[in-house]
C-alpha cells in the first residue's frame, strides 16, 4: 500500500470512533486529560482490531487465493457503504447520565462496537500482503488523535459534523476497495 492509501485508511477507519467521540463531547465538554484517555482507549482498540482481523485473513488466504481482490472489494465496500448509510442516519441523542453509569466498561464498549469494521479491513489486508504493522500502528494513532480531537471540539461543532466525516471516511473506504479491485484485475494497466 502506498503512504496516501495508508493515510487514507487510517482517516477511514477512525471517522466512527471520531463521530461517537463528537457526539459524546456535543454533550458535555470533557477536560483535556479525560478526552485523551479516551482516545487512548479507543486507539489501542482500533489498532488491535486490524491485527485481529489480518491473522484470520492470513489463515484463510490459501483458500481463497483465485478471489482474495475480489473479498478485499467486497468487505471494503460493505464497510465503507455501512458508514456512509450511518452517515445519513438521525443523530442520537447522547444521555450523560446513562455513559457515567457504565464508565469505562462503556467506553470500551462503545471503542469495540466502532471498531469492528477495521477487523474486516484487516482480512482484506491479509489478501493484498499490506504491512499490517505499519497500517495498525498509523490507525491507532490516527484514530487516538481524532477521537481526542472530537470530544473536544464536540460541543462547539455538534454531533452532525461527526456524521458528515464518517460519510466521508465510507466514501474513501469504498475507492480504496475499487482501487485493489483494479490493480488485481489489471484495469489500470
Amino acid at each position: 500500500m502506498t503512504p496516501l492509501a495508508i493515510v487514507a485508511l487510517s482517516l477511514s477507519m477512525s471517522t466512527d470512533a471520531f463521530a461517537a467521540a463528537v457526539g459524546r463531547g456535543a454533550a458535555h465538554r470533557p477536560a483535556l486529560a479525560q478526552a485523551v484517555r479516551q482516545g487512548l482507549v479507543f486507539g489501542v482498540i482500533e489498532a488491535i482490531t486490524p491485527i485481529l482481523g489480518w491473522m484470520l485473513g492470513l489463515a484463510t488466504a490459501n483458500f481463497v487465493q483465485a478471489i482474495d481482490h475480489w473479498i478485499a472489494f467486497g468487505l471494503l465496500g460493505a464497510v465503507g457503504a455501512r458508514m456512509v448509510w450511518e452517515a445519513f442516519q438521525p443523530v442520537e441523542a447522547f444521555d450523560p447520565a446513562t455513559a457515567a453509569r457504565r464508565g469505562v466498561v462503556g467506553l470500551i464498549a462503545t471503542a469495540i462496537g466502532t471498531s469492528i469494521d477495521a477487523a474486516a479491513v484487516g482480512v482484506s489486508l491479509a489478501f493484498i500482503g499490506a504491512d499490517i504493522w505499519v497500517i495498525a500502528l498509523s490507525i491507532g494513532f490516527t484514530t487516538f488523535v481524532l477521537t481526542t480531537l472530537g470530544m473536544t471540539i464536540g460541543s462547539a461543532v455538534g454531533a452532525r459534523f461527526g456524521k458528515i466525516a464518517e460519510g466521508i471516511g465510507g466514501v474513501l473506504l469504498i475507492g480504496i476497495g475499487l482501487t485493489i479491485l483494479a490493480e488485481h484485475m489489471g484495469w489500470l494497466g
